[in-house]
């Protein structure tokens, strides 16, 4: 990229941030210094001198931010995480469970929810999302749920993400009410959803007034807070507060930044006086989502002439413009290539069916007038497709049952299409698309012609995949 030369890391990002280059993607505050009033240097980042309280044993003013916290997000009790929503998935899942517990999760769940998993040795049970015909996971029924409980009547927790990556929200308030019938925590990985409660297009599903035990939103992908910043709620009795803070000591760093604690603490302020900004934001939304009712082979989904009935998804986050390329000869790797090298607009993330522009409260009109106007533009070029083939679903591998240090002892073979077709190759690592951080394949499961036919679809669509 023309903005990496050789001066470092800071005068890159400098001479980035002076670029026209418009931000479709994380972090939330989108570079909107003039709108968010909040300066942030170098003479603010201090340790935990005298006055400027613990994170680990807040009493004071970090006390007073985390208070901030569960009054604008309406939480009983809310936590700072410095190291983003995986430290709270982490603490979150380790506090729930023993070792070797049964748990159920959803299988689009972020790689954090499979690594707490492992590190607890835990017997994980699936529910699947529908998938639908665009590549997109749709909603977790509750019916899926209560049929995982009936099959695992020992699970301490149920684990779901939403809304997803693309922006699917599920039925939380009945998952929870299924959950909590059985006496079973519900952890809801809500890392994409910080905004919710804010958008009147976000309270159906919302977790924290779902009743969600458990609760881990990421500030910085939705609203104007510096990367790496989440928050984590409790909610009831049965989630255990100590135990909770106790594996918080264990994964996040005990040398917090303030920095980052400051950015988060401006964000509550932010939001405690923020309606007229989600109104304004909620506006624009709408005026693209008319200009969407003019594209012919593009689609942007619940946008324009879509609608979240058509793909029956529970409820979906319209500040997600996930743009559909099926209909269309390109696909969403192309349209993204499009965007950046044509128009200046870099996206979240690109798969082969589709890519996704994430916006947020610190979109610009004007910014979203510029995605409207090259989609359309680009939609006049663009040939319907010669088949439209719906995305395979994602894959339902057999697991063997195996430890840890069994599966480090297996032999690391090379994965080909011949050893795949034998039905006997085992995963060691977790095989993944990054983004959005989905597992394909995780640890002790057999990876078979249709896993590795899955894989390289995503390879040769240019979706960059992760072995960890």
């Amino acid at each position: 990229m023309k903005y990496l030369k050789q001066n470092g890391l800071y005068s890159s990002l400098k001479k980035y941030s002076q670029s026209d280059a418009y931000p479709f993607h994380m972090p939330g505050h989108k570079r909107n210094c003039a709108m968010l009033e909040q300066s942030l240097p170098y003479d603010a980042d201090i340790t935990e001198i005298n006055g400027f309280d613990d994170l680990h044993d807040a009493q004071g003013i970090l006390k007073a931010a985390c208070e901030k916290a569960q009054r604008v997000f309406h939480g009983e009790r809310s936590y700072m995480l410095i190291n983003g929503s995986t430290c709270g998935i982490l603490a979150a899942i380790s506090s729930a469970v023993c070792r070797g517990d049964c748990i159920i999760a959803a299988r689009n769940c972020h790689k954090a929810v499979y690594n707490a998993c492992a590190l607890s040795e835990l017997d994980v049970r699936f529910v699947y999302p529908t998938m639908d015909k665009s590549g997109v996971c749709g909603s977790i029924s509750p019916q899926s749920v209560s049929a995982a409980l009936l099959d695992c009547p020992k699970a301490k927790a149920v684990v779901i993400t939403s809304p997803t990556y693309e922006g699917v929200v599920s039925d939380v308030a009945s998952i929870a009410e299924i959950c909590h019938s059985r006496g079973v925590l519900l952890i809801v990985d809500n890392a994409h959803g910080a905004h919710q409660r804010f958008c009147t297009f976000g309270r159906k599903g919302e977790p924290v007034s779902c009743g969600a035990d458990i609760v881990i939103s990421s500030l910085h992908k939705t609203l104007p807070s510096l990367t790496q910043t989440a928050v984590a709620h409790i909610n009831g009795s049965l989630a255990d507060r100590e135990k909770f803070e106790r594996y918080l000591g264990v994964f996040e760093t005990s040398s917090p930044s303030y920095i980052l604690m400051a950015s988060m603490d401006a964000c509550f302020d932010f939001l405690e006086k923020s309606e007229k900004a989600f109104s304004e934001y909620e506006k624009s939304l709408l005026d693209f989502s008319e200009k969407m009712k003019k594209l012919k082979r593009l689609t942007v989904l619940c946008h324009g002439k879509d609608s979240c009935e058509q793909h029956g998804f529970y409820a979906f986050d319209k500040g997600k413009l996930v743009i559909v390329t099926s209909g269309s000869d390109i696909s969403g790797v192309e349209l993204t290539e499009r965007l950046r090298g044509e128009y200046s607009l870099e996206l979240e993330m690109a798969y082969p069916t589709y890519a996704l522009a994430m916006t947020s409260v610190c979109d610009t009109r004007q910014g979203l007038d510029r995605l409207a106007d090259a989609l359309l533009q680009i939609d006049k070029t663009l040939a319907a497709a010669k088949k439209q083939t719906p995305f395979p679903p994602l894959p339902k591998p057999m697991r063997i049952r195996m430890t840890n240090a069994e599966l480090e002892r297996l032999p690391d073979l090379e994965l080909t299409r011949e050893l795949a077709a034998s039905g006997r190759y085992i995963s060691r690592r977790c095989i993944y698309a990054y983004p959005p951080g989905v597992p394909i394949v995780t640890p002790g499961e057999l990876i078979g012609s249709f896993e590795y036919d899955y894989i390289e679809l995503l390879k040769n669509s240019g979706v960059k995949i992760k072995t960890v």
